[in-house]
């Protein structure tokens, strides 16, 4: 299999929690629901983790600053929300209004990294950041953590730029 750059993969991983989202808005019963939310969940920890440990790393110093500064700040802000939803079920009163929630945090930070000009991705590759090698990478932690998740279970978030809230 030819393994995708690093834009490809981290699209490809907005398009399939996007269409989770979508399965969530349409889905009824609580053990569906609780299964497509803990697969959203589980899609963007592995998401966040491989953005933080790798891609925006490789960024620093390539892209305007307050992009990846907003964007740390955007990642822990659905992490609060993951959390929040992973502890919680379809039958609590707030469950699918964080799911929704999220669903909006998320598509605003897609689209943060994903515009056309002033996008960190494209801002990232005018740079010359070197999306195949990053892609490779992305990929190869992608794979570990996923593998480590399915048997482990989604461990709670961690947060980069939030105190721990008492």
């Amino acid at each position: 299999m030819a393994t995708q750059d690093a834009v490809a993969l981290l699209k490809e991983d907005h398009r399939t929690v996007e269409d989770l989202f979508a399965k969530f808005e349409k889905a009824s019963g609580d053990d569906r629901k609780k299964e497509i939310a803990d697969q959203i969940c589980m899609e963007l920890t592995v998401h966040a983790m491989i953005e933080e440990e790798i891609f925006y790393p490789a960024c620093e110093g390539q892209v305007e600053e307050d992009l990846l500064t907003e964007a740390y700040v955007e990642h822990d802000g659905a992490k609060v929300l993951i959390g929040e939803i992973q502890a919680g079920s379809p039958q609590d009163e707030y469950f699918d209004a964080k799911v929704k929630v999220l669903q909006e945090q998320i598509e605003h930070h897609v689209e943060e990294e994903e515009k056309r000009m002033e996008g960190l991705f494209s801002q990232a590759r005018k740079a010359g950041v070197d999306m195949d090698a990053l892609g490779e990478q992305l990929a190869a932690r992608k794979e570990e953590l996923k593998a480590k998740f399915t048997a482990e279970g989604v461990p709670p978030p961690t947060f980069t730029t939030l105190e721990e809230v008492q």
